[in-house]
């Protein structure tokens, strides 16, 4: 395929190629999320993909058609996590070889993933662009065929038939809401959508901290911006391809940003609320019309929740921020009294005003408390912020004075 013949006939040629061996994942109708967004918001659960992510669809599309003398090379790709676990599914069912660079900072559980679906992985880089330069180094000496993570046609054919699937599910919906990071989901996902139905919008989000495409987009110029902490690892990208790049100018509505924060709220509500496991990238969409970002209200929203592999250790950290943030989870460190009946006096205290003490740490050595007295470091569980405001104003009506407020 030509670069830049992204045609709607090797959209549905992909489809056909990939019926029997990917899922057609649920589109699931959110009464929760559509209140607190104020839209008709249905999640389209890619996390429930194959390999955990909507990445499979373009990779398989891509090996499905190579020549025979290609497939004799094996195939060579660079990650940050998801698109590996696509590549190497794919050459594994193809019977060929499959190679996978990714950065050394990515998740483990990212890493073996690729290896359980038989790929060989060799690790090298700070972030994606570190890595892609050292698998084309690679290729070269392997004569590999370089499978693209997003700036190739057939890439995009493959990612374009969420569109299709979208459209017979829900044909008439408003608009669609789609992670960024290189931009070979949205550009198959926009071309398909504006062919078949031109009237439905299509936006684009990315996380603060790695927004070259929404810069690129705002200045009709391709920016580069060198990736920061995020955890939306899978959206970590330095700057979009240059087919990309051109696909959204031509058929992506709007890009906007989310922060970090917002990535994990959003992350944190759909554990709980929907009971759905899902990485960084496949949140900010959620999270851009949680915040209010998207003019949708009203209007029949679809979210791509893109893939679901994130790392456990990330996970409980956002649980764990997501319910001090939320007014949930309370740490307090105290001075007390250093004599008998003090701490027992303070637990009883809490118990009365309903807080459930998760631990409790009692430090009579520290050199910057003053003798006769000791700190005690308490984790509570509250219900809410006026909960927790309570808690705070109580205690300070009872001489207590919480270090560091």
């Amino acid at each position: 395929m030509d670069p830049g013949m992204l045609t709607l006939d090797s959209v549905k040629k992909a489809s056909e190629r990939l019926a029997g061996v990917i899922r057609s994942t649920p589109l699931d109708y959110s009464d929760t999320f559509s209140k607190l967004t104020g839209s008709d918001l249905y999640l389209k659960l890619e996390n429930m993909q194959k390999t955990g992510s909507f990445k499979i669809r373009g990779a398989y599309n891509k090996i499905c058609l190579l020549t025979g003398a290609e497939c004799e090379h094996g195939v060579i790709a660079a990650s940050a996590g998801n698109h590996a676990q696509g590549v190497a599914y794919a050459a594994t069912k193809a019977g060929i070889k499959a190679t996978i660079v990714m950065p050394e900072g990515t998740p483990i559980a990212k890493v073996m993933a690729a290896q359980g679906y038989g790929a060989q992985v060799v690790q090298a880089g700070d972030d994606y662009a570190q890595a892609f330069t050292q698998a084309k180094i690679l290729q070269e000496k392997m004569k590999a065929t370089f499978i693209h993570s997003f700036d190739d046609p057939e890439i995009m054919a493959g990612h374009g038939t969420i569109a299709l699937e979208l459209i017979s599910e829900l044909p008439d919906l408003d608009a669609i809401i789609v992670p960024v990071g290189g931009g070979g989901l949205i550009s198959g996902i926009a071309f398909t959508v504006k062919y078949l139905k031109p009237d439905v919008l299509v936006f684009g989000v990315q996380t603060s901290e790695a927004p070259a495409a929404y810069y690129s987009f705002k200045e009709k110029e391709m920016q580069k911006h060198l990736p920061g902490r995020t955890i939306a690892d899978g959206i970590n990208v330095r700057q979009p391809g240059a087919i990309a790049f051109e696909m959204i100018n031509r058929y992506v509505d709007d890009l906007v940003l989310v922060e970090e924060e917002e990535i994990a709220e959003a992350i944190m509500l759909l554990l709980e609320r929907s009971k759905i496991v899902v990485e960084g990238a496949g949140a900010v969409g959620l999270a851009a019309l949680l915040n209010r970002r998207l003019p949708v209200e009203g209007k029949k929203v679809v979210s791509i929740i893109s893939g679901g592999n994130i790392d456990a250790n990330k996970i409980s950290i956002i649980i764990e921020r997501g319910l001090v943030k939320s007014g949930r989870r309370l740490q307090l460190n105290l001075v007390i009294p250093d004599q008998p009946g003090s701490l027992s006096k303070l637990i009883s205290l809490l118990a009365g005003m309903k807080a459930n003490l998760i631990s409790i740490k009692h430090d009579r050595t520290k050199p910057q408390i003053p003798l006769q007295l000791a700190e005690v470091e308490l984790v509570l569980e509250t219900r809410d912020r006026e909960h927790l405001d309570y808690i705070l104003e109580s205690l300070a009506r009872q001489g207590y004075r919480p270090l560091g407020l």
